[in-house]
């Protein structure tokens, strides 16, 4: 994890969340015409840039830096990050475009938004009435031990969905939502206790997936078009073409949730990136 030097300006603290990172995912897409017209020089300083951008080893990096070559016409990669600062990721994107090389990338996608604790996380109260209504009985050794292991594993989830690390893994998928406003599916009319009951079921379809697929969950409402960004990061794209197909079922997504572009990436390292992109 790197750490700003004692040289370097501290950030505006007013940009800073009180909890929870920001987070960018940027798609980019070489252009074929603009490399060609580019000298042996300009494109060998250019590839020096583009690595150097996305190292994610200096002292000014994002907390967190993962590139992937990504499947599609759309894209030739995707450079997902976070940090507390939003200025530390626009730098990545801004030295990527600033580069010898950034004349022929041509910027296709981008998403902003934030890490958060979502309100339908159960807190240790809420999660003992639940509890209670699945049949436990208050005070019973079964009840306890429940409530003590949640207990424990409540604050390093917590932390997780705040400031994640990225799993070592190599398949991800990208995509932002939104929830229906539409009459008789207008999600934000519903009353808490029915959103809550349906994320609740939501939440359970995901879970038989514990091992295989990881979720990040970043929240674009005031930032971007889309509400939310989804991250999911898979041991196999298998496993995330199958939790995207049953978790479609839950009625929390069949009614109530719009889908924005999906992106499918496989981890990379810049220079496997250029490689792969034929930049040599």
């Amino acid at each position: 994890m790197s750490t700003r030097p004692s040289h370097a300006p501290l950030p505006d603290p007013s940009i800073i969340p009180s909890q929870g990172w920001h987070c960018s995912h940027f798609c980019y897409r070489f252009n074929r015409a603009a490399l060609s017209a580019l000298t042996p020089d300009q494109l060998a300083k250019g590839k020096e840039a583009f690595i150097a951008a996305l190292q994610g080893d200096s002292d000014t990096a994002p907390q967190r830096l993962q590139g992937y070559i990504t499947s599609g016409h759309r894209a030739d990669c995707i450079v997902m990050s976070m940090d507390p600062n939003p200025l530390t990721l626009d730098s990545v994107h801004q030295q990527i475009m600033g580069s010898p090389l950034g004349v022929a990338i041509d910027p296709t996608w981008s998403f902003v938004s934030m890490s958060e604790i979502s309100e339908y996380v159960p807190s240790l109260e809420t999660y003992g009435e639940r509890l209670l209504r699945e049949g436990e009985e208050a005070g019973s050794p079964a009840f306890e031990a429940k409530m003590n292991a949640y207990g424990k594993r409540l604050p390093m989830m917590n932390q997780q969905r705040l400031s994640p690390d990225f799993p070592d893994w190599p398949s991800a998928c990208f995509y932002p939502m939104n929830k229906s406003r539409v009459v008789g599916a207008n999600w934000f009319t519903e009353p808490f206790s029915r959103r809550n009951a349906l994320m609740a079921e939501h939440a359970r379809s995901g879970i038989a997936f514990a091992g295989r697929v990881s979720q990040l969950i970043t929240v674009g409402v005031g930032l971007d078009d889309w509400e939310w960004m989804v991250t999911l990061w898979g041991r196999n794209p298998e496993y995330l073409r199958e939790i995207v197909y049953k978790m479609r079922f839950d009625e929390a997504s069949a009614k109530y949730a719009e889908f924005g572009p999906f992106y499918v990436g496989y981890k990379a390292t810049p220079g496997e990136i250029l490689k792969h992109c034929q930049l040599g």
